[in-house]
This record gives C-alpha cells, structure tokens and sequence, in this order.
C-alpha cells in the first residue's frame, strides 16, 4: 500500500536517484519531471498527494510553474525546494500558498518531515492524541475520585475539555470514552453540589465566586483603578466555546482566565439578574419588586437589566458611568458599533450578546439546525464561525487598539440532554426541562436534587408549598403524558438550567489589548 503520491519536479533530477530510492523504500510512490511544462502536463492527467518543486528552472520556473498547478489541482500540497535564501522569494512563495519550504541541499530526512507533515498529520496527530489521552484516561479518574472543592472540580472539568478539544481535531474513535468519563465527572459534581450548596446560600466561607458577586469582585475593582471596562456578557456561553474564542484572541489580547459559578438554577431569568443586581434571586424580589418578573408571569424575565445595574452601583455608593445594550442581531452590534468613539466616555460599558442562546434554542426548534450542528463538535464549530465572521469580531478588533479592559464572561452554560426524567407537576409549572418551581411536584427524589424551601436557596416561592427541582448530568424532565412524543422531540438538544459543569462552571476572561503595550 502507497503512503502517498509524490510529484518531483527538478532540472536536474537525475542527481537526485538516492533521495527517490529512499522515498520509495519507505513506500511512496515518486514520479519525476525535470521541467515546469511537463510537470504542469502530467496534473491535468493524474492527481498526487504532494509536490515537490525546484524554484530555479530553465524556461517555466518554480513560481510559474506553481502558479499554473495551483489552478489544476488547488488542493495538492506544494513544497518549494530552491538554493535561494533571498526574502523576496520566500515572501512570493509563502503567498503562493506553498505548504513548505526547502533549501538546498536537502537531506531525505528534511524531506521526510515535509511529508509527514503535509501528508500523514491527521493521521498522526490522530494517533499521538489518541494515545495521550489514553495514558491520561486514569489520571483523570482518580483526579475525579479526589475532588474535595470547587477548585478541584475547576481542575478536572479544564482537563476534561482540553481532551475534547483536541479530540475533536482528530478522526479518533475515543470520544465515546471521553463523554463516558464526563458523564462520570458530571455525576460526582452533582453529588458535589448536592452536599454543599445549601452551605453556601447560608453564607459559608468556602463558597466559590458565584453570579451574585461578580461585579463586587470583578468589575468594581477594575474601575477602582480608573480603568475604562467593557463587560460582554455571552449569554448561554460554555468554558469550551470560551476556550476557542480566547485562541481567536490571543494574538490581539493578553488574556487573564478563571472560572466560576453559576447559581441555581442556571438560566437567564436567575443567574443573569443575579450578576447585574449583585443580590440573589429573592433579594432582588423583596428590595426591587417592580424588576423581578415571577416565573408565571406573561413578561419578560430580563427586561430590566440596565436598572438592576444601576442600582447595584447605587447601594455600593459609587459614582460610575455606564452604558447598557442587548445585542440580537447584527443590526443592533452595527449601532453599538458605529457609537463607539461616544461609549469611550463612560467608566463601564456592558454589552449583553444573545446569539448562542438564540442559536441552543433555534436547534431544539429546526430541524435543519439539529442536522448542522448535529453533535458537540459541529455545535461548536457553528459558535466558532459566528466569532469569527460576525460583527462581534470586529468589536474585539476595535477594543484591541484602545486602553480598555475587556471582561468576558457568561450567566451560565448548557448541556446536551439524553436522559428522561419523568416528573408530574400542576398547569402552573415551568416550562424549562432542567428545573421545575412549583407545589405538589412527584418525581423520584434519588434522581434529582431538591430545594423544599426556596429561600433557604434564596429563591423566591410563589407559595408556601413550592419547591425547586433540579436535573442532574445529561437527564432532562419529562411529563408522563404524552411521554414518548416529547422524548423523542427534546432528547439530545441543549438545554440549561440544572446542575453540570457544562452550565455551572463558567468562564470569566479579563483582556486587554497588546498593541497599546507597544505604544
């Protein structure tokens, strides 16, 4: 079996038989050309894995003869072999799109890396990948088995998405393995959770960084030193999809990483109020009943988010300056855009982004979606395509080059869910499929965790009888009427709101640019 199709094009080909003789015992297969014309010929008739090609040519020369492959075969790797180190060259090379580059003489073994990396790097990435992770499965487990606290867990779950970060580059049959061990990792956080939550809503003092404390701990300081900040909150945005967008950054941005925690339950209504106001749930409904919207009720749960901040910055007794938006489409980031010279004016500017929300629901919705973004990788992938191309990126691109500092962060993550929980509630029960607020709930206790008194969770309790349920892991809740239909419409679709590192242990980036360093 060929190891790979090989194209070698050199005036004087003849003095190089010793390199051929070596690339065919390690079995490739090599055809020879010594002129840019035959070579470009024998393209039109026969396709190769690689080229190999010599800059300097009687007649065609390399850069010409490049040019015309190019237009043939786009996709064939070319590797450029010349005695000329002039820059010139290389810069025209490089545009050209060479995959590498070669000076003479070359050794078989230089050849050999040119190969292998433009060749066989899947396949061996594939590999090394496959047997790290392998190497590293029982570190993982037994790093699980010894999680005493938040930071433990914050360990482990970075661990966990580097490898499926990495696997997911790869053509590697071990992602089942992976999503079993983070089920695994999923079921002890839970547990985790279970034991020590109610601790911390009573004021304990190992309580992590949760939503209620952010701005008081990270934002406030940052103004403190008269720093201009811009807070973009990514609605429904996970550590893995931070991952990505802080490798997008890099170049453009010094980044500060940490993770933190989302109160329960995970959505929108509690977790992102709780950030804005600094208070929890049931402080803001007792202190600012005209802001807090009951989940029965027809509004909008998040419609006063810009007076939650205000009077957060009211009540610490500061006299910061700030501007709020919601960004839902293009349009609205175009006007955040095309004001931003006046934003510069105030001390805080937050920024609230909804389109990875918008996009978990549209897939549990569309059917087409579900099919795009039919797994973890291609969910992410989509994520990824929108920072790149849409108007976000050029709103990175413009604080780069200012003296802000740039927060990013989330009001909680999602999970994809696979695993029914039948549960029975009355008409006025929620709506969301990992947690449920209301009297009289029946469902299996040994399958959930449970709250009886809201406001020991600080959660407010539409009546003495209202309890909170929460889903675990991958499970999501399921009325036994009409069960099987809303199964099979809900299962594998990304929901939040329960308890998982997905939606609990999110990201907080603070930025910024590396071009005002130089200046």
């Amino acid at each position: 079996m060929s190891n790979g199709k090989l194209l070698w094009v050199d005036d004087e080909i003849d003095l190089l038989k010793a390199h051929i003789i070596f690339l065919e015992k390690r079995g490739y297969d090599v055809t020879t050309r010594s002129n840019g014309a035959d070579a470009v010929a024998l393209c039109r008739e026969k396709t190769f894995d690689l080229i190999l090609l010599d800059e300097m040519m009687p007649g065609m020369t390399g850069l010409e003869t490049l040019q015309k492959i190019k237009d043939i075969q786009p996709a064939t790797p070319v590797v450029m072999v010349t005695k000329s180190e002039e820059e010139d060259l290389m810069n025209q090379a490089i545009g050209s799109k060479i995959a590498d580059y070669l000076i003479k003489p070359v050794n078989p073994n230089q050849i050999l890396i040119a190969l292998k990396k433009n060749i066989h790097k899947r396949e061996i990435v594939t590999e090394v990948t496959q047997s790290s992770y392998r190497q590293d499965f029982q570190n993982i487990a037994l790093q699980m088995m010894a999680c005493r606290n938040f930071d433990d867990w914050v360990a482990v779950y970075r661990r966990l998405v580097k490898w499926e970060l990495e696997l997911s580059t790869t053509d590697s049959q071990m992602t089942e393995m992976l999503q079993a061990q983070k089920e695994d990792a999923d079921n002890g956080f839970a547990k985790y959770i279970q034991r020590h939550y109610m601790d911390w809503m009573s004021g304990s003092n190992d309580r992590p960084l949760m939503s209620n404390r952010l701005f008081q701990q990270k934002v406030f300081p940052l103004l403190n030193e008269k720093e201009s900040v811009f807070l973009i909150v990514i609605d429904n945005f996970r550590y893995d999809q931070w991952r990505m967008l802080a490798d997008e950054l890099s170049d453009s941005f010094d980044i500060e990483e940490q993770l933190y925690m989302s109160i329960l339950p995970t959505a929108t209504q509690y977790a992102r109020n709780a950030i804005f106001s600094g208070l929890m749930p049931d402080e803001i409904q007792k202190m600012f009943p005209d802001l807090w919207v009951d989940e029965g009720e027809e509004e909008g749960k998040n419609l006063n988010e810009e007076q939650l901040i205000a009077t957060q910055i009211q009540r610490y007794r500061r006299h910061d300056t700030f501007s709020y938006h919601k960004i839902n489409d293009s349009q609205s980031m175009e006007r955040l855009l095309a004001r931003f010279n006046e934003l510069l004016r105030y001390d805080l500017n937050v920024v609230v982004v909804n389109f990875i929300d918008m996009l978990s629901h549209t897939r549990t919705e569309s059917r087409m979606m579900r099919e795009l973004a039919n797994n973890e990788s291609a969910y992410r992938s989509i994520t990824q395509s929108w920072l790149r191309h849409s108007e976000i990126a050029e709103l990175f691109r413009i604080l780069s080059a200012t003296n802000c500092k740039v927060v990013i962060t989330t009001d909680h993550g999602c999970i994809r869910t696979n695993r029914p929980l039948k549960i029975i509630g009355d008409r006025n029960t929620n709506t969301n499929l990992r947690y449920k607020l209301g009297k009289n709930l029946t469902y299996d206790a040994r399958q959930v965790f449970e709250i009886r008194d809201p406001h020991k969770a600080h959660l407010p309790g539409p009546n003495l009888s209202s309890s909170y349920v929460f889903a675990t892991g991958n499970a999501f809740f399921a009325y036994p009427n009409n069960y099987n239909y809303y199964v099979s419409y809900y299962k594998d679709t990304f929901q939040h709101g329960g308890i998982s590192m997905e939606e609990m242990l999110i990201p907080i980036g603070t930025m910024r640019g590396k071009a005002i360093k130089t200046k």
